[in-house]
């Protein structure tokens, strides 16, 4: 029999996320017939008895069920692939690239794929402000509302739209206990849409319609509080265009096996706005959502993602 690691959990704030998406993986993949060993890098001391678990397993190869932190940043995948085991999804340096969403946007906007406007803090710059007109250059940039987000986190985690300058100080400091560096984004009204690349091949576009406010964490890991649309109701040329960007971020970004790739559209244009190298896997998760809009089920978009680790891996 096959085995494999499941890797979930960890220490990120998005830990909570993982270790439903290591479980969905884990359950469908014993399904398929894999012996499956689930382990949780926060269990184990160092990284060093953390590899020796993995080498006990002699797995075929290692699941990555993890979503932000080391886990996704490079460092988790850097350090299986110096131990010579095969990982799931891209490799170090597209990882390491991608969670900083600064450089990200950097490097799709030489694309020529448009970005809503953006700031870098690095730091609270509005730690000696007091009076919030002070600091209002950044509403005479990027208006009202502003996206306030963690420069290097996912899952909606530390993520707050400001509607009034009152408001964007305790938001910058609430994005501040998740990450050092924080990032200001001009809101694009309009709709909220997403695109998983599998193999460099574009899936249906799928769309997301919170009842009510807009994608928070609430709204994304509750079920109920948002509609989703698979494939999303658009023209067939916006959503070709969509696909295409998709595809285009993914080259430049040298990505590979699976991600999913968000974007806003108002009605004119398409704007990039991340990606996420380890999309969820959770029972409310995009990517199953467009696999299964594409005709894959879960165990088959698994097993196609296990497929593809192993022929790039030259196996």
């Amino acid at each position: 029999m096959k085995s494999i690691i499941v890797l979930k959990g960890g220490s990120s704030p998005e830990r909570d996320v993982s270790l439903v998406s290591g479980n969905e993986i884990a359950t469908e993949l014993r399904k398929s017939g894999y012996l499956v060993t689930e382990l949780d890098p926060a269990d184990y001391q160092d990284f060093a008895s953390f590899l020796v678990e993995i080498k006990k397993a002699d797995p075929l190869l290692v699941f990555n069920g993890l979503h932000g932190g080391s886990g996704e940043n490079g460092e988790m995948q850097a350090a299986l692939t110096m131990a010579g085991f095969i990982c799931t999804g891209s490799g170090f340096k597209p990882c390491c690239i991608t969670m900083d969403k600064y450089v990200t946007k950097l490097v799709v906007a030489q694309e020529g794929i448009p970005t809503p406007k953006h700031i870098l803090m690095r730091g609270d710059m509005l730690e000696d402000y007091i009076d919030p007109e002070d600091y209002a250059t950044f509403t005479v940039q990027l208006g009202l509302p502003i996206i306030v987000k963690p420069n290097d986190g996912g899952s909606s985690v530390g993520i707050s739209r400001v509607d009034s300058l009152e408001t964007l100080k305790p938001a910058v400091q609430d994005a501040l206990k998740v990450s050092s560096t924080i990032l200001l984004e001009e809101y694009i009204p309009g709709r909220e849409l997403t695109v998983t690349v599998l193999d460099g091949k574009a899936l249906p576009v799928v769309e997301i319609k919170p009842l009510n406010g807009w994608y928070d964490y609430n709204n994304k890991y509750n079920k109920g509080r948002t509609e989703y649309f698979a494939p999303a109701e658009l023209d067939e040329s916006v959503s070709l265009l969509i696909q295409l960007y998709a595809v285009r971020i993914w080259k430049a970004l040298e990505l590979s096996g699976y991600a999913r790739i968000d974007f806003r559209y108002d009605d004119v244009k398409a704007y990039f706005l991340e990606v996420n190298t380890l999309p969820g896997m959770t029972p409310l998760s995009l990517t199953p959502m467009a696999a299964k809009a594409a005709g894959i089920t879960f165990g088959d978009l698994l097993n196609n993602i296990i497929e593809i680790s192993l022929r790039d891996a030259g196996r």
